[in-house]
């Protein structure tokens, strides 16, 4: 017979064994992450159900001092005394004593005010005191007395005589002609003269307040008493504006707010008394208004340009106490 020779079954290649370990691993990990997501979902749930969640302190200390702080330190530390009142009782005896430092002495110069004798006086230098000598002067010759003739005076005389005979007699004027004073400023001020302009940084001219207007009331008016009753001058021409008329958005200012048109006109005039300057040229509006059942009336200022000038008119009434609101019509 002829011999048969029998190999064994060939062996799985390694890398398919490889390939497996790896899809079962990953496939562990995957149900793991999936657990772990589940489980931190869960405790996410119940812990928003269970109400306000509590915080876990850290461990350790909140605060610790250092180690070395640096700085100074301060005096009479280490005193037995000092832990009656740090702890209550007594600290244990010390088992070293250190002294006092020896008190600061007096000085040879601190004596007694008595004791101390007084400095002999500085005799002044024989050049100073010539120099500090009065010496009287005395007139020269007989004093003039007050009742001279100022003819007999002496030099003064003979110096206004030599005077007056050098000088050129004046002619005189006819009798009724008076004589004209004439400056004569050709020689001191150049013909057409005229100012030298200023051509540097800033202001070429200086700016001018503005005329005060010629229909304004110069009189000062007396102040209302309080509790009077104010009436409506209507001889005096105000310009009142019907508040229908006015667009929207339209700059205003609210005085005030009255039971009657007639006391809101008064309070006008009362007000032109005291603001009369900032009153010239601003228009009245009177508007009918209703709140709660009650019906009032308003007092309002017309004529602003924008909401700045309403609010620089307004700063002097509240400047003065008196109740100012800036408004736009609607």
């Amino acid at each position: 017979m002829a011999d048969f020779t029998y190999d064994g079954a060939p062996a799985a290649p390694v890398t398919v064994k490889m390939a497996s370990v790896a899809n079962w691993a990953g496939a562990a990990v995957s149900l793991a992450l999936i657990a772990g997501i589940a489980v931190w979902g869960y405790r996410v749930v119940a812990r928003d159900v269970s109400g306000v969640p509590i915080v876990q302190a850290l461990s350790g200390p909140m605060r610790e001092a250092p180690k070395d702080p640096g700085g100074l330190l301060a005096d009479h530390q280490g005193l037995a005394v000092n832990a009656v009142a740090g702890s209550g009782a007594a600290a244990d005896p010390a088992d070293r004593l250190t002294l006092a430092p020896r008190p600061a002495g007096l000085q040879a110069d601190d004596v007694a005010l008595g004791v101390l004798t007084p400095d002999k006086p500085v005799e002044p230098k024989p050049a100073m005191a010539r120099n500090a000598e009065v010496i009287a002067l005395k007139p020269e010759g007989a004093p003039i007395p007050e009742n001279a003739d100022p003819k007999d005076t002496g030099p003064f005389a003979a110096l206004a005589d030599e005077i007056a005979a050098k000088s050129k007699p004046l002619s005189p004027l006819p009798e009724g002609t008076e004589a004209e004073v004439v400056t004569a400023l050709a020689s001191a001020l150049p013909d057409q003269a005229k100012p030298e302009l200023y051509t540097g940084p800033g202001l070429a001219r200086s700016l001018r307040p503005r005329l005060r207007p010629a229909g304004l009331s110069a009189t000062a008016r007396a102040p209302a008493a309080p509790g009077a009753a104010i009436e409506w001058d209507s001889s005096k021409p105000v310009n009142e504006v019907d508040p229908d008329t006015l667009s929207a958005g339209t700059r205003l200012v609210q005085i005030g707010a009255f039971d009657s048109p007639e006391a809101a006109r008064g309070e006008w005039e009362r007000l032109d008394g005291r603001f009369g300057d900032y009153l010239a040229g601003k228009d009245r509006v009177i508007q009918k208004a209703s709140s709660g059942g009650r019906t009032f009336y308003r007092l309002r200022a017309h004529g602003f340009e924008d909401l700045s000038d309403a609010r620089r008119f307004c700063a002097a009434f509240v400047a003065q106490k008196v109740d100012c609101i800036p408004v736009v019509t609607r």
